[in-house]
């Protein structure tokens, strides 16, 4: 069979699109100053794009920063950055604000999304349970990243697991944010998490 150019450029663009890797949307979620921001930075192969802005006396009474008190900005839209897993999965990363007066944001940015990360802080850990709960209830698989800041207690997985109230199912790693490869980490076990997830959602439909 003979191939006329439009033909071998049509087989040439299919095979790219064969060998394109999968784009895949995971949120980074959690309460104010938890470490949202530093986890997208630290593990993204682009400049991330940040829309932090500083704290104000006006906003004193809205954000928290009671264990967190050296921070100086917040997140008032989103983080994004992308990082390639392999060949075939590369991850866009989408930082969600956590204050409440910027939940408005959250069902957005939630469109589409495979799953998401909750990054929680043992000091505050009350502050991921609104995260939690969001997740849960529209049914997007989730793992908890507790971040391991500098003098904070440190508690083992499982007790964690029952202070947050989780079944056993959702997987709960001990990671810091600071670093690419145990953000990666983390990321990696969202992956894996929503494909499990996903495939025991389909069992059901697949038996009828």
């Amino acid at each position: 069979m003979v191939f006329g150019r439009s033909e071998r450029s049509r087989a040439k663009a299919a095979a790219a699109a064969v060998n394109e890797p999968v784009t895949l949307k995971v949120l980074v979620a959690g309460g104010f100053g938890v470490g949202k921001t530093t986890l997208v930075g630290s593990v993204s192969e682009i400049r991330p794009l940040r829309t932090e802005e500083t704290l104000t006396e006006a906003g004193r009474p809205f954000d928290d920063t009671n264990g967190v008190e050296a921070k100086t900005t917040t997140t008032v839209a989103m983080d994004f950055g992308r990082i390639t897993i392999n060949d075939k999965v590369v991850l866009y990363l989408f930082g969600t604000p956590g204050q409440n007066r910027f939940w408005f944001l959250w069902d957005e940015l939630a469109q589409g999304a495979l799953g998401a990360v909750v990054l929680a802080d043992t000091r505050r850990l009350e502050d991921c349970f609104a995260a939690i709960d969001y997740f849960e209830r529209r049914g997007i698989p989730f793992t908890v990243g507790v971040n391991c800041f500098d003098g904070a207690d440190r508690y083992p997985v499982e007790t964690v697991r029952q202070a947050l109230d989780l079944g056993e199912n959702v997987p709960v790693m001990l990671c810091d944010a600071r670093k690419r490869a145990s953000a990666r980490d983390v990321l990696v076990m969202v992956v894996e998490h929503a494909m499990r997830t996903a495939a025991e959602r389909s069992q059901p439909a697949a038996a009828t």
